[in-house]
């Protein structure tokens, strides 16, 4: 997780992230911050995982990461939260090394108590999801969500940054502590306020599929986050005695856990229940504008972020093709989604949204065993079928139709400049928020101030 696998003069050298190590000065940075931010903790749960967190960076040990992870978990109260340190993994394609990220959080009060609702219920969902009892928890402890604002970015959170998280990843944390996921609301409604919908209605199939996704698009993608994030990693549960995922199914563990998270959002976000808690007011057209999108992007226009020729390779983009592509083959004796090619261009209709529910059931049903069970055959099998390989046609398609809009496929946020207003006695009494002037004028300012490492380390 926090190390670097070296050979000097042919022998296997490990050199661990951690103060007087590998990337030892930007750490000794980090710790000096962390330091003083425990000083200032807004409670003693809070001041004691800051200060495991602190004793990880300066030893390296692994334990000291396990205790840090249960500590954070366990510390829910305060306004302020934070996640720091070498913690996904997407990017080693064996699933062990870990990436940089941190974000600073502020509680969104009024969302984060309108959809505890979610975490509350945590329970209900887990007793009603279609999955094997024997994968299903019993008792599902620790479950907490909410609403954040970020007020700050860095790693691999930035500069383009998730919309969810949940942690820890240790599936005996999730067990016998819990998991926080977080909504980033402000991040969220950047992303919906950004463009126009100049590429929606290019690939859109007809009008009902544009004016559902106009209504209730918004609250489909919020409401679908936020069940991948509480629900769907917080669910299930391995077989006795089967490894953590990054063992079992190793290069696949990731894709095929964000999967099964979006599967759990995508099964229960066409649920009457959504509405019994307050949350929607037509699950129907929810439950449609939710799976239109999905399917829509699943299928053709994530395609937008890759070259022609390329494969997919990214864990998220992966899960979402695999997820479309099997229910759409498995659902094509029914004709449940349909290709239709006008006037040279294709679309994706759903022609059965019942049906497509229960196809996202049985997925869901198998991913969960394929985790359970450590199945890495199946796991192999799943991806390799139906989320690498790309329709060549299809994708020139998609560029050409894309190349009449000029926002970028992907999005990337700029860090909010925090200044703090003082008294005269230097204590602070405010903190002014401003803008910076750009993108690249932020990162040559970070170079300047913040670059504590060589060039080659």
């Amino acid at each position: 997780l926090n190390s670097k696998l070296v050979k000097e003069n042919g022998e296997l050298k490990e050199l661990v992230y951690k103060s007087g190590g590998l990337y030892g000065s930007a750490i000794d940075e980090i710790i000096k911050w962390l330091e003083l931010a425990q000083d200032v903790a807004e409670n003693k749960a809070q001041g004691d995982a800051i200060g495991l967190l602190i004793e990880y960076y300066k030893t390296g040990d692994l334990q000291t990461w396990d205790d840090y992870n249960v500590a954070w978990t366990a510390a829910t109260e305060g306004n302020v939260d934070y996640i720091n340190s070498f913690i996904e993994v997407y990017n080693d394609p064996l699933g062990y090394r870990g990436s940089y990220e941190t974000i600073v959080q502020v509680n969104d009060f009024d969302m984060s108590q309108k959809m505890k609702v979610l975490s509350d219920n945590a329970q209900w969902f887990e007793d009603n999801a279609p999955l094997m009892d024997a994968h299903k928890k019993k008792n599902v402890v620790g479950v907490t969500y909410k609403v954040v604002n970020v007020a700050g970015e860095a790693g691999d959170a930035s500069p383009s940054t998730p919309i969810g998280v949940n942690l820890p990843n240790a599936n005996w944390i999730r067990a016998a502590v819990g998991s926080k996921s977080v909504s980033l609301g402000n991040i969220i409604e950047a992303y919906n306020n950004a463009g126009s919908s100049d590429r929606l209605k290019e690939f859109v199939n007809d009008e009902e599929e544009l004016q559902l996704e106009e209504q209730y698009g918004q609250l489909a993608d919020k409401l679908h986050t936020a069940l991948h994030e509480v629900i769907g990693h917080a669910s299930g549960q391995l077989n006795p005695g089967v490894g953590e995922t990054k063992e079992t199914l190793k290069n696949y563990a990731s894709t095929l856990e964000e999967g099964r998270a979006d599967l759990v959002g995508l099964y229960y976000l066409y649920n009457p229940k959504l509405q019994e808690l307050g949350l929607v007011d037509d699950w129907k057209a929810v439950g449609k504008a939710a799976y239109d999108g999905y399917i829509r992007n699943g299928l053709m226009t994530q395609l937008i972020r890759l070259n022609l020729g390329d494969d997919v390779e990214e864990a998220h983009m992966r899960n979402r093709q695999w997820v479309s592509a099997w229910v759409y083959e498995k659902g094509k004796a029914d004709n449940v989604i349909e290709k239709i090619t006008r006037d040279g261009k294709t679309y994706f209709n759903i022609n059965d949204y019942d049906k497509l529910h229960e196809l996202f059931g049985q997925l869901l049903k198998e991913t969960q065993r394929i985790k359970s069970e450590g199945d890495y055959k199946a796991v192999e099998t799943l991806v390799e079928t139906y989320g690498v390989k790309v329709d060549q046609d299809l994708h020139a398609e998609v560029l050409e139709r894309n190349k009449q809009f000029t926002s970028a496929p992907y999005s990337g946020f700029v860090n909010p400049v925090l200044v703090p207003e003082m008294d005269a006695n230097g204590e602070i009494t405010a903190i002014k928020v401003t803008q910076p002037e750009s993108f690249p004028g932020q990162m040559l300012d970070y170079s300047k101030h913040y670059s504590f490492l060589p060039e080659v380390n």
